[in-house]
């Protein structure tokens, strides 16, 4: 049968334990890595970013966007085509579980917030080394798209 296999290895576990020491300060890297994107993209119209919960605090991992393209003037394909072309890597969102070849044919339920994301989503350069300059530059070439 055809599927994925998510068994941590002893080693791998080790290095997570060893990565929990530091977790705070990633975390609070990612949040200003997020924070720096809405204020160089937040006023643009058609982008949106991903809403913390009132209830939690994100750790906001990865940064992504939605694009809207009647709001925006271009879609997620061509900023991340731009952004391809600047040699920046960014990626769509992840393709949802029932829209992959080996769930064809399986009984679906609901999907279409899903197959939105999808459509309309990107992630964007997030490490924790990423520069402001480097931030800067990513921005730039977004807002260059916009039409």
């Amino acid at each position: 049968m055809i599927g994925y296999n998510y068994r941590l290895s002893n080693v791998l576990a080790a290095i997570g334990r060893g990565q929990l020491r530091v977790l705070a300060e990633r975390v609070q890297r990612k949040r200003e890595i997020f924070e720096t994107y809405c204020r160089l993209l937040g006023d643009l119209p058609g982008i949106a970013f991903m809403p913390e919960a009132l209830w939690g605090r994100c750790t906001r991992w990865l940064t992504c966007i939605t694009v809207d393209p009647a709001q925006f003037g271009a879609t997620r394909e061509d900023i991340r085509l731009a952004l391809e072309r600047e040699d920046i890597e960014s990626r769509p969102l992840w393709k949802p579980m029932h829209l992959q070849l080996v769930f064809a044919g399986c009984e679906v339920v609901g999907g279409a917030v899903a197959e939105a994301l999808f459509r309309d989503g990107l992630c964007l350069p997030s490490g924790t080394a990423i520069s402001q300059a480097d931030l800067e530059r990513v921005a730039r070439v977004i807002r260059s798209c916009r039409r």
